[in-house]
């Protein structure tokens, strides 16, 4: 299981999944596939608490359409999914055919496969393609893709959000490593950067959630 919060201790992290946290078995079962099958590396799944948290965020927005720059194994793309309605779309990039087929058989137990439209391709093509196309249309986007193209994800991502739209990014501490300037690690220091850029730019509203591995919440103006 996904340990959650790397800065809250793990008894409270439990506590706050079992009165808070709504999943049904679909979720359950794919949380449980992608760490058996990818071990470690099943960290970079989300956490069950960060997605209910995102889920209210969405129902707040009466978000329709959204945008995910890093589908993994589709348990943050199910999640939205489930959060908005049923005319709703979900558009998913990534680049991994094997990684992205693991949570096709839940979309669709879960019903809700006709929401999720799923690009295989660089984020970078897809999303310019979106914003020749639809710029302005989307009322979420959450971006957890690889750090060092985190920058231009989320400039993208403000064209194509909506005003009073919001923008979610993951892993924004890095498990603490953003606190030490002289961790230089090409991720940490894409990550420290976007953070500080994000604090001074007067086009959003920004607030940072210490869940899971940090998360900022950008809202456009």
């Amino acid at each position: 299981m996904n340990k959650g919060s790397r800065f809250i201790q793990q008894d409270i992290v439990e506590y706050g999944r079992l009165v808070t946290v709504r999943e049904n078995e679909a979720q359950k079962q794919l949380r449980e596939e992608t760490i058996k099958l990818m071990g470690g590396r099943a960290m970079m799944i989300s956490s069950p608490e960060q997605q209910q948290l995102t889920k209210v965020i969405l129902k707040l927005l009466g978000a329709r359409k959204c945008l995910e720059v890093g589908t993994f194994t589709g348990y943050s793309a199910l999640c939205t999914a489930l959060a908005i309605p049923d005319d709703g779309k979900v558009v998913c990039c990534d680049i991994s055919e094997e990684w992205t087929s693991v949570g096709k058989k839940y979309w669709k137990d879960s019903g809700v496969q006709h929401k999720i439209d799923l690009r295989i391709a660089p984020a970078e093509e897809t999303l310019d393609e979106l914003i020749k196309s639809e710029p302005g249309s989307f009322d979420f986007a959450f971006i957890d893709a690889d750090k060092t193209g985190y920058d231009s994800y989320y400039e993208k991502c403000l064209k194509l959000v909506r005003r009073g739209g919001l923008i979610s990014i993951d892993n924004v501490l890095r498990g603490g490593r953003v606190l030490d300037p002289s961790n230089a690690s090409e991720d940490d220091v894409a990550i420290r950067e976007l953070n500080n850029k994000i604090m001074n730019d007067n086009r959003v509203e920004p607030a940072m959630v210490t869940i899971s591995d940090g998360v900022t919440f950008v809202y456009l103006k």
